[in-house]
């Protein structure tokens, strides 16, 4: 695993062995990003079940369930976590029911061998993914000019080719002649630290801005479209993003700027209504008084929500791997997401 904390002035990876040490990794953000996590939690509980030593079913079914719950307790907001969780479950009592109708010991290997299978599954899945949402939001993007982002929601947040930066890459490949515009997202940095390095590795022009100068870069006119990544979509439209999303969704459409959110289907959660309804994850206050680990604000007290929730109503279209939702969400997402619903 890539250690995002690190970017970009070093280059480190880090090999796991157990589901404990995944389930930190996604904790302390050694990885993020929706669909990143959604592989590295599948990643962790086929980790967990392979590397099991339970001699019964009945053990390794109480293992397996401990090992979901662990995984679930990492990062509340991002449902492509839940979603792998749930997908793992649905598998495992698929071939816990194949093992007990062989009824030997050795069936507990094809359980062990079908969640690792099952994992590498979900990464191919990921990457074709982020292929398909490549191609169909680059139609939506300006042959020239300058496009904005937010956060990072490239390669290192899906496993793929990016979801947002996907975009932004496949139309880039096309010919299009754009220049991304990248606020740096206090307080983490992913867009300094992370959006920059991904684009610089790949070519792509770009600009870093600070992130109380999206506004005026929005004012100008210098911005033909924005781009951004998801991490819970409400069944109507309400996006959950990093923290400084939503108000520059309100600033694009004051200025008529066209907005788009970037996600694999596995984020949306059609379980819930609205935005009202997702949790948001508040971290250490100390990731905003302190700056790669040196204090830099007075010694009061700070707050740091991790994601703010962008209404529909300011979102242009929403761009999946299965095609391009506008509104009425409800109605566009549910039709999305049914008929080729995986396993």
């Amino acid at each position: 695993m890539l250690d995002q904390r690190l970017l970009p002035h070093q280059v480190v990876y880090h090999t796991y062995t157990n589901h404990a040490e995944v389930a930190a990794a996604i904790r302390d953000m050694v990885i993020r990003g929706a669909p990143a996590i959604g592989v590295a939690a599948a990643m962790g509980i086929a980790l967990g079940v392979e590397r099991s030593h339970a001699k019964t079913l009945e053990e390794l079914e109480r293992e397996f369930e401990s090992i979901c719950e662990g995984m679930g307790r990492t990062r509340p907001t991002a449902v492509d976590l839940f979603w792998a969780i749930a997908r793992f479950r649905r598998r495992f009592t698929e071939l816990a029911g194949q093992s007990q109708r062989q009824g030997h010991p050795g069936s507990l290997d094809t359980i062990r061998r079908g969640m690792v299978d099952e994992a590498l599954q979900v990464h191919e899945e990921r990457r074709a993914a982020d292929k398909a949402i490549g191609a169909f939001g680059a139609a939506l993007l300006p042959r020239d000019g300058r496009v904005m982002t937010q956060c990072n929601a490239g390669a290192l947040a899906t496993a793929g080719i990016g979801t947002a930066l996907g975009v932004i890459r496949t139309a880039f490949a096309q010919g299009s002649l754009l220049n991304v515009l990248v606020p740096e997202t206090r307080p983490y940095l992913q867009g300094a630290r992370l959006t920059a390095w991904e684009l610089q590795q790949e070519g792509i022009p770009l600009t870093l801005i600070t992130d109380n100068m999206v506004g005026h870069f929005l004012k100008t006119g210098e911005v033909g479209s924005v781009v951004v990544g998801a991490d819970r979509i409400a069944a109507n439209g309400d996006t959950a993003n990093k923290i400084g999303t939503y108000p520059m969704a309100v600033l694009a459409r004051e200025h008529g700027v066209p907005f788009y959110v970037a996600a694999p289907i596995s984020t949306l959660d059609l379980s819930i209504p609205s935005g009202a309804q997702i949790p948001i994850e508040q971290r250490a206050q100390e990731e905003v008084t302190h700056l790669a680990g040196v204090r830099v604000a007075a010694d009061v007290p700070a707050a740091h929500p991790a994601f703010d929730v962008t209404p529909a109503a300011l979102i242009a279209a929403i761009i999946t791997e299965r095609g391009v939702a506008r509104q009425p969400y409800e109605s566009a997402l549910r039709d999305l997401a049914g008929p080729k619903k995986s396993r």
